[in-house]
């Protein structure tokens, strides 16, 4: 059926078909096996044998070898040249029809098919490292995410885009020259993980994995943008970014106004989110650079990602989970050296938009600090700083609110060597008459976690304050494992929705097949040390095990 519709797709070759003489052309010699009578009176000598012989002529000598017809006595030139154009055994039908041309989806099948069947004996060169108005890349990226220390945007760093099949395609087509010149790059990948869980119903208060038990669509991410060129110092550069996500992870990235009634209201499982929607302008001339962005755009600065192909592991940190996703507003870098980067921002808000019933004028600020041995970083945030309360309000024809929280959040990183480096996350926040369990939902009440409405509200000040470390060891250019571990302290249970102080400890490994295709097992223990948090409020400890697949496009 595969090769069927592979064939009338065009994007693979026939089959090999049997091979038949010309019109006008001699008969080629034939082999028969059994005796044959003289042809024409003349014996033929080692007729019967499996020799060639000719119908309308004088015997055909008897190629070197023995009797099977192969040159060399057993085929081993013919099975080792075989062996060394398919080295991986892979049925041929599966080479695109040609090594060049054809419609975008045959050049987009031969993308792939380069990914999965690399030709053994193409030659490859190193290509030069572009120019750059940095320190040298800590690590490498494969095997890891990425190959900076952290920082958003950074500056005097190579705008490098990812791994994008599709737009390879449209370079091999029509205008490719133009499309690659215009520097506006397309990229998307799925996400899906299963798990297995000592809990029943749900896995809350960890994220993202938050039925127990099941396989599910983690993300289904769409990304255009063009990154603006800050190596250069002689020009203006631009820049823009637009992100829509669609999977069970949107009830994490949710922000209030961005399409939040599939969450807000109805406590869907699935729904999208535009999670990056910004502009930018790069103004050279200033020190380093300068950066402006206007828009909704990820948090800083944490480890982990809200996307999973920048992530270390499937899984997320408890302390992750519950710090802000994104924010909508201005936020001004600027670069003062190789060394320091300073960051101010005004903001609506932890995760709302200026438009929604609760957003807030907010200040944030930020510094970035790299050690001139390479060795060591630091990335330190106010990321919200305003009244810190709670933001109380009418919706769906109910009382409801949504999150204020304000905190200080700060990010070591240190690399031992090429193969090993750790990063270490705290922070500390704050908010005041909050509500059990934060941002509550107007939609029914679900098994795996949410809905119901307001929830119990805590008069005072409510704080929340953790640790998490992430440790990685470079097994090979494919190959990474992970340790993750984390105390995290929620006073009042106005994050987690259950007071007390949690654990976790997680080891997971990273596989890359390819350029386009991922796999990251993984095994933690988490742990409420006062109260039962999990599964709905009736386990301790949750022990979850688990996977994600991801493939790029």
């Amino acid at each position: 059926m595969l090769t069927a519709v592979l064939l009338t797709a065009g994007l693979v070759g026939q089959p090999p078909a049997a091979a038949g003489p010309a019109p006008g052309a001699p008969l080629a010699p034939v082999r028969v096996d059994p005796p044959v009578p003289p042809i024409g009176g003349v014996q033929i000598p080692n007729a019967g044998l499996g020799y060639p012989v000719s119908r309308n002529g004088p015997p055909v000598a008897a190629p070197e070898g023995d009797a099977t017809g192969t040159a060399g006595g057993n085929g081993t030139d013919a099975k080792g040249a075989a062996a060394q154009d398919n080295p991986r055994r892979y049925p041929p039908f599966l080479k695109p029809r040609s090594d060049e041309g054809g419609d975008f989806y045959q050049r987009l099948y031969r993308e792939y098919y380069k990914q999965f069947f690399p030709d053994p004996n193409a030659k490859t060169e190193e290509p030069s490292p572009p120019p750059r108005r940095a320190l040298p890349s800590p690590w490498s990226a494969p095997p890891f995410p990425g190959d900076e220390y952290q920082g958003y945007p950074l500056l005097g760093v190579p705008s490098v885009y990812g791994t994008s099949p599709i737009m390879q395609a449209l370079y091999a087509g029509p205008n490719g020259q133009a499309i690659k010149d215009g520097r506006i790059f397309f990229e998307g990948w799925a996400t899906s993980s299963g798990n297995v869980s000592t809990a029943k119903n749900s896995n809350v208060p960890t994220s993202y994995w938050v039925v127990p038990n099941r396989m599910e669509l983690d993300q289904l991410v769409f990304k255009l943008e063009r990154l603006p060129d800050t190596v250069q110092t002689d020009h203006w550069d631009w820049g823009f970014r637009s992100v829509a996500m669609y999977g069970i992870d949107y009830r994490y990235t949710t922000a209030g106004g961005w399409g939040s009634d599939q969450l807000l209201k109805h406590n869907l499982l699935n729904g999208w989110d535009p999670v990056e929607q910004y502009f930018n302008v790069y103004i050279p001339g200033i020190l380093g650079g300068t950066d402006v962005r206007v828009g909704r755009w990820i948090a800083c600065p944490d480890i982990e990602s809200q996307y999973s192909i920048n992530n270390y592991l499937g899984s997320h940190s408890i302390l992750f989970t519950y710090d802000t996703y994104t924010d909508t507003g201005i936020m001004i870098t600027q670069k003062l050296d190789d060394q320091w980067t300073v960051q101010a921002a005004l903001h609506s808000g932890t995760d709302m938009a200026p438009w929604y019933p609760g957003a807030v004028a907010t200040f944030a600020a930020g510094v970035r600090w790299v050690s001139l041995s390479n060795a060591d970083a630091f990335y330190t945030w106010v990321n919200a700083l305003n009244s810190s309360q709670f933001r109380h309000f009418q919706q769906y024809g109910q009382p409801l609110g949504h999150d204020n929280f304000n905190y200080i959040v700060s990010t070591w990183e240190h690399r031992f060597n090429e193969w090993c480096h750790t990063k270490t996350e705290a922070y500390f926040m704050w908010q005041k008459n909050a509500e059990v369990g934060g941002t509550p939902s107007a939609g029914p009440v679900q098994p795996f976690g949410g809905g119901g409405g307001d929830g119990t509200l805590l008069p005072g000040t409510s704080l929340a304050y953790g640790v998490l470390n992430y440790t990685m060891f470079k097994l090979c250019d494919r190959d990474y494992v992970t340790v993750r571990n984390e105390v995290y302290r929620d006073e009042r249970g106005m994050r987690t929705g259950v007071a007390g102080t949690y654990t976790s400890h997680t080891v997971g490994l990273s596989h890359q097949f390819n350029d386009v295709m991922m796999l990251r097992p993984e095994i933690g223990f988490y742990r409420n040390w006062d109260n039962p948090a999990f599964d709905g409020g009736t386990r301790k400890n949750l022990l979850l095990a688990g996977f994600d697949f991801t493939v790029r496009f």
